[in-house]
């Protein structure tokens, strides 16, 4: 049943956002930047009467290209890099050309600026440099010298020589000595990040516009936070996986989802008083307004996999220590702008978990029709106290999720949604955007209305997502006009 509850403070009213990965911006490069089209993107969201941009996590990918399988809980990836403000400063000479390899060409061009920094950057500059550096030595001296030692050695960092695995202060310094150049332009990589970030993050807010991220409940095995903190994460004695992190059969797949990534050791993470949390969400809090926790679920009992495992089948669910985390994180930062991912296998005991820290939950329209009446995602029953999607990127597009349905379950649809005229997605969008849950949220690719070729992710597959990238051709001239009429007509 739907609460009258109060929403919490981070849904101060109606609103309505888009949800696009940088990644999928157009423009230079192998793939969207916080460069011109990040701020063009901005301005259209204005325009259209959205006041949310919500994307996914912005750190550095590995092989398979997720967000969701970061090399670190806190850098930001460097393809994300804008080179155009670089070229604005002086610190590079030309852009690639466009026949030019994309992801080698913008690596070459980022190394180019660093060298071009050091010889033509002014003062200010060199401060600038300097001042970051010691804000985030919190994280960066970790992850730089972990980036160095990886690019170094050629190999995920159990394979390591054992010193270097086991973090033996000699041979961290002796290294510290040897990579010093390296270490130096990777701290230069993620100033550029970060000053780019907040300049775009300025330019939103200033246009009404609130950046919604996205925060993971894990982290990579081959990243810096495990690298650093193993005793944080059960591992076996040499540094590989004694147990992964996934979710059983669902929704999504009937043989589970295995995501490979090193569980939390819950006792040592308090017993050192969460002070690896505290140091993620201090990160997070400093690029976004709001920031979804993903698989909040995780936070009351997660899946246990043992690593031999090749599926999610054979898993168990283990007590997690969410609530003694979360009154930590409260008493550290107060009120927290949190939205929880509260999607799949939701017990009392998760709901309740998510209630007493006043986290609103999510509601995906496209799983609203798979039952009866009694659907939790069905408009009806939506609180305030929640984000309403017609489907996330885990999910096909609406109008290719609506062609997948059979000739009875889109009955059912049309339906509900009266029999409109309007083709597909617009009467879904429509529904999301008349819910009573105070943030509505539309996947870019169901603004313009583009079919199941489109969608961004398939859950248990490792190959050919995250590459989906829009163009400005396909946004029709009156869709900025259309939507802020959508906007102004649900209150939002």
């Amino acid at each position: 049943m739907a609460s009258d509850r109060p929403p919490a403070d981070c849904l101060d009213r109606r609103r309505a956002g888009i949800l696009l990965h940088l990644t999928s911006l157009p423009g230079l490069g192998p793939c969207g930047s916080l460069g011109p089209e990040a701020h063009n993107f901005v301005r259209f969201l204005a325009a259209s009467g959205f006041t949310v941009w919500q994307m996914l996590p912005v750190g550095p990918t590995q092989g398979d290209g997720s967000p969701y399988q970061t090399s670190s809980a806190h850098a930001g990836s460097p393809r994300l890099i804008a080179l155009e403000p670089l070229l604005e400063r002086g610190w590079l000479d030309e852009l690639p050309e466009p026949a030019d390899e994309p992801e080698g060409a913008k690596l070459a061009a980022l190394d180019r600026a660093w060298r071009g920094f050091r010889q033509r950057a002014q003062g200010e500059d060199h401060e600038a440099l300097a001042a970051f550096a010691r804000s985030q030595s919190y994280w960066l001296d970790d992850y730089a010298l972990f980036r160095a030692l990886h690019e170094d050695e050629g190999n995920c960092w159990w394979h390591w020589p054992e010193p270097l695995r086991q973090r033996e202060p000699r041979a961290l310094s002796r290294a510290r000595t040897r990579l010093a150049d390296a270490i130096d332009y990777i701290v230069f990589e993620q100033f550029l990040f970060f000053t780019q970030w907040l300049a775009l993050r300025a330019h939103a807010n200033g246009l009404g516009v609130k950046l919604f991220g996205d925060m993971p409940i894990f982290v990579a095995h081959d990243s810096a936070e495990v690298w650093a903190r193993q005793e944080d994460f059960d591992l076996n004695p040499d540094g590989s996986l004694r147990v992964v992190a996934g979710v059983p059969p669902d929704y999504f797949s009937a043989t589970g989802q295995r995501w490979g990534n090193p569980l939390y050791r819950w006792d040592r993470i308090q017993a050192d008083g969460f002070r690896f949390w505290l140091a993620r969400m201090r990160t997070q809090l400093g690029l976004f307004d709001m920031i979804r926790i993903d698989h909040f679920r995780g936070f009351e009992s997660y899946w246990e996999i043992p690593a031999s495992e090749e599926t999610a089948i054979q898993g168990r669910w283990v007590k997690a220590l969410g609530d003694e985390l979360f009154e930590r994180l409260h008493q550290r930062f107060g009120t927290l702008p949190l939205i929880a991912e509260d999607l799949g296998i939701i017990t009392d005991a998760v709901d309740a978990l998510r209630r007493k820290y006043r986290l609103p939950g999510m509601k995906v329209l496209q799983f609203a029709f798979s039952s009866d009446s009694d659907n939790p995602y069905l408009p009806f029953h939506h609180d305030r106290d929640s984000v309403v999607y017609t489907g996330t990127h885990d999910n096909d597009t609406t109008l290719g999720w609506y062609r997948s349905l059979d000739e009875g379950q889109r009955g059912y649809v049309d339906a509900f949604l009266g029999y409109p005229n309007e083709a597909m997605p617009w009467p879904l969008i429509r529904s999301a955007l008349a819910s009573r849950s105070h943030l509505a949220i539309l996947p870019m690719q169901d603004v313009l209305a583009l079919d199941g070729d489109h969608r961004m992710n398939i859950p248990g597959t490792s190959a050919g997502n995250w590459s989906w990238r829009f163009g400005w051709e396909q946004v029709r001239p009156e869709l900025a006009h259309e939507l802020r009429a959508l906007v102004r007509l649900y209150g939002r």
